[in-house]
């Protein structure tokens, strides 16, 4: 339980992640054990290679752990099958993508209800609308991404993650593709689905100031856990960087 009293979205113990075999295997994870809380923001930083993004793709249910044990809402994921995966992830997770990953072809509008149409639902027009307006996106609805700026195809990723009402949503490198002004509005928009809406939400990140808007910030460095923090400010996030050779 967290300090509301409120069961964790996600739980992961032990999990490890190997690539390869024999001497040229390399372990991407070693051993990790967290409780995702709900209603907040966790940050994810680590130096390249330190397993970060492997760590949120095995919580969002995208790979699979070498060993251990992952829990989405309760249920058990690491030995679903195929077809039972994809239903869990369309029913639980959202995933917000450093480039957008936007359907060319689509306009904003069907990219943001791509879920719904995906599981067959028509979605609820009034929600839909709500999600749209709380990003911005109102007059870009008939334009497709080629006609967006990045910041505008990223507010459509974000509304499109949002949209099905997701237990957790997973943003990685949200902003790392994205000016410093830019960054800081899709920045500003996450931290309102959290506090306003109460997204569970986990945020894989290399930038203090990213991280600085989260509850929670992991540390992880060589496939481990090294530190967490919360609350803490960007220049506090640098320090303990460079305290731990992030």
């Amino acid at each position: 339980m967290n300090q509301d009293g409120k069961a964790p979205v996600v739980v992961a113990r032990d999990v490890t992640r190997r690539y390869g075999q024999g001497q040229t295997c390399v372990d991407a994870l070693r051993g990790v054990s967290v409780d995702i809380e709900s209603g907040r923001l966790t940050a994810v930083m680590g130096p390249s290679g330190s397993g970060k993004s492997t760590l949120m793709h095995i919580l969002a249910g995208l790979d699979k752990p070498t060993a251990g044990s992952v829990e989405v809402a309760g249920q058990e994921i690491t030995r679903l099958n195929d077809g039972d995966l994809t239903k869990l992830r369309r029913e639980h997770i959202g995933f917000v993508f450093q480039f957008f990953n936007l359907l060319p072809m689509l306009t904003a509008e069907e990219n943001i209800t791509l879920p719904l149409t995906l599981a067959g639902e028509k979605g609820d027009d009034a929600w839909v609308k709500e999600v749209v307006g709380d990003v911005g996106l109102s007059d870009r609805l008939t334009h497709r991404p080629a006609e967006l700026s990045g910041g505008q195809q990223q507010r459509v990723a974000i509304a499109r993650a949002l949209v099905s009402k997701p237990t957790v949503l997973f943003a990685d490198e949200p902003t790392g593709n994205l000016d410093s002004t830019t960054g800081g509005e899709i920045l500003q928009l996450i931290r309102e689905s959290v506090d306003n809406r109460g997204q569970t939400t986990v945020m894989v990140t290399h930038d203090p100031r990213a991280a600085s808007t989260a509850d929670r910030i992991l540390f992880l460095d060589d496939g481990l856990i090294v530190r967490e923090m919360h609350g803490a400010s960007s220049h506090e996030v640098i320090t303990t960087m460079e305290e731990i050779g992030v």
